[in-house]
């Protein structure tokens, strides 16, 4: 806890672990670029520009149910946030700010520092939530450069999850070199379900931060990437993201302020955020989405892209259509749908359409990764399905949820400032292994 911060009425205790380092470099260019893997590299690189960063891959492994109990969950608070900002008035259930983090199955960090001397934290990737906060496990370091903005910070994210504490303004440190000034960041005192990690790098747009603090409960707290655009280290507010379907190794890029062409096969195909409530308070565009080339699952509804979410989760109805295509049943152990080896020889491609590109979501791809079935409760003799059910009816603005093990086979444009998203393939959108 920041020895300046104001105790909250209420919360749990939070615990402390040292987070990864990573070496000094120059900055150069407009694109920021983190590369991802399971490993955080010992040194960052400069590529064509680029400036690379290390980040780790985390998988979070909490038995039986839990994936599914997770990503609903969170697509709960996802809506209630929505709700909130519309009418200006949480509902019920009062979730409201950033979004769950807690027993998530795959989670992707970006180490960055703060404060001057800076100190290090390691911060989960978010594009559904835009406040960036600290101290869910390493507590946060006062520096000189450290402010108060006279605001307390409370977010809930479903589940039991949450933290509260004061909001700051300080130096954030993506690189030596490549510094935002006066970011204004959430210093957690208290906080749950946040093991592993020091906190969320939201990434989110902005509109999603109105409601999480007091007293200026009606104000945005500007995102990291809209600090580096106004602040001129990059030339457009766009953040690209690039993963490999894999748990080893080098297996994805995070790009501010641009592409990476190298990423990426083919021409990027951008589609315009829909207007239709709530998909439209996030990354979210309309899709047309079949089974087999034929079978239609959804006609250009709308749903978001949320690397917060694990699983590719659609409407129940939509759902239960897809199932039946399929043959599949339910799994009492993992609470996910599973097939027989046998089955899954016969199981067919999804497609996404995404304005003018048909995105060929292969078999491969709508599977959990058989050597990791025992770490979901699951059972090697069976196939588990990754697409899952939202918790709602089709109708409600939101049918689909592209998560991240959807984001894992293609390149994805996050563009704030053409109010678009762009989907490309990658060289891992046809792997046969995951």
């Amino acid at each position: 806890m920041w020895a300046g911060a104001r105790a909250p009425s209420k919360g749990l205790p939070a615990s402390s672990i040292p987070a990864l380092a990573f070496d000094q470099l120059p900055s150069y260019g407009k694109d920021v670029t983190a590369h991802i893997g399971a490993q955080a590299a010992s040194t960052a690189m400069v590529l064509d520009n680029l400036v690379t960063l290390p980040i780790a891959k985390h998988f979070n492994f909490t038995g039986s149910g839990k994936i599914l109990q997770h990503d609903q969950a969170r697509t709960r608070s996802l809506r209630d946030r929505a709700i909130t900002r519309a009418t200006g008035t949480p509902p019920p259930s009062s979730e409201v700010g950033s979004v769950p983090i807690t027993n998530q199955i795959i989670a992707y960090t970006a180490f960055v520092k703060i404060g001057a001397p800076p100190t290090g934290y390691t911060l989960v990737i978010d594009t559904g939530s835009a406040n960036t906060w600290v101290g869910a496990e390493q507590p946060f370091v006062t520096t000189s450069s450290t402010r108060d903005t006279g605001n307390d910070v409370a977010m809930s994210y479903g589940h039991g999850k949450a933290m509260s504490g004061v909001e700051v303004t300080d130096t954030v440190t993506l690189s030596p070199g490549l510094t935002v000034s006066g970011q204004s960041i959430g210093v957690s005192a208290v906080s749950s379900g946040f093991a592993s990690f020091d906190g969320v790098l939201g990434l989110g747009p902005v509109g999603l931060s109105v409601g999480s603090l007091t007293p200026q409960s009606g104000a945005q707290v500007a995102t990291v990437t809209q600090n580096l655009y106004t602040q001129g280290s990059i030339t457009s507010e766009v953040v690209s993201m690039f993963f490999e379907p894999s748990t080893e190794g080098i297996i994805g890029e995070l790009t501010f302020g641009g592409t990476d062409p190298t990423k990426f096969t083919g021409q990027i195909s951008y589609a315009g955020i829909t207007d239709i409530y709530p998909s439209s308070e996030y990354f979210g565009v309309n899709q047309y989405v079949t089974y087999t080339r034929t079978k239609t699952l959804l006609s250009y509804n709308p749903g978001i892209f949320d690397a917060g979410t694990t699983l590719v989760l659609l409407a129940t109805d939509v759902f239960a259509k897809y199932i039946d295509m399929v043959g599949a049943e339910y799994d009492e152990d993992t609470q996910l749908f599973r097939i027989t080896p046998a089955q899954y020889e016969n199981l067919q491609s999804m497609f996404f359409t995404i304005n003018a590109l048909v995105c060929e979501f292969t078999a491969n791809a709508q599977i959990w990764p058989r050597h990791l079935n025992s770490m979901i409760g699951g059972s090697p003799d069976y196939v588990y399905l990754i697409i899952a059910d939202i918790g709602w009816p089709f109708g409600l603005g939101m049918d689909i949820i592209n998560g991240m093990l959807f984001l894992e086979r293609f390149y994805t444009v996050l563009d704030t400032t053409n109010n678009r998203v762009g989907i490309a393939y990658t060289q891992y959108t046809d792997n046969t292994t995951n």
